[in-house]
């Protein structure tokens, strides 16, 4: 079962070398990152563009790292739970995120539909991820943590020619609760690059990690 279309792949892949930031405003750069938003009137958040670069790290190497629950759980320090679910023909994700004790504040959860594909366009191989939050009758929310319902993200990894990797991210959420806006700032700041040098270095080990799962 599927909820994204060619259309949705193809708005991804394009970002790579064409970026659609017209609407956007710039927010912040930090080493390879460049950080975009789009304020949402009807929610008061906002959208983010995120383009980088990783070095000395393979996008399909990228891609698996992304796709591969149980090593995340390795490497993702706010990853408290992370699984496959499913409802019938419905597959998808369940993922909860740790905050951290001194914010005082409730972890969030989310369910949600993902899609991998690899596409070839204009002589480039792209890995592109789409995921989005949907609703799973068997995982209901939970005392003491924040459903998170409004959730996208759209990711796309290509080769930067010189032996690493070019990405795009789209992504969005609703946190829900009195978060301030300083709060989100901070993390959108900081998270991000942040979370893409956890990535790089998980990248990096990610050959030991399959080598010791062979010899368990």
């Amino acid at each position: 079962m599927s909820m994204f279309g060619k259309v949705e792949f193809d708005e991804a892949c394009k970002e790579l070398d064409e970026p659609q930031i017209e609407d956007y405003e710039f927010f912040t750069e930090s080493h390879d990152v460049r950080i975009y938003r789009l304020y949402n009137d009807q929610s008061g958040l906002y959208t983010y563009k995120i383009y980088g670069f990783m070095k000395d790290v393979e996008p399909d190497i990228c891609a698996q790292v992304y796709m591969d629950l149980e090593y995340r759980k390795t490497w993702d320090t706010y990853a408290k739970e992370l699984r496959e679910v499913q409802e019938g023909d419905k597959e998808g994700i369940y993922w909860q995120v740790n905050y951290p004790s001194y914010l005082f504040m409730s972890n969030r959860d989310y369910v949600y539909m993902r899609q991998y594909r690899v596409i070839e366009k204009d002589g480039k191989t792209i890995h592109c991820v789409l995921t989005r939050s949907e609703p799973f009758g068997n995982e209901p929310e939970r005392s003491g943590v924040i459903r998170v319902d409004d959730y996208l993200s759209y990711s796309a990894l290509t080769s930067d020619g010189q032996g690493g990797t070019k990405a795009f991210m789209k992504y969005y959420d609703n946190p829900k609760g009195n978060i301030p806006t300083m709060l989100i700032n901070w993390a959108a700041k900081t998270g991000v690059p942040g979370f893409l040098s956890q990535m790089q270095t998980a990248c990096k080990g990610y050959p030991k990690y399959l080598q010791s799962k062979q010899t368990t």
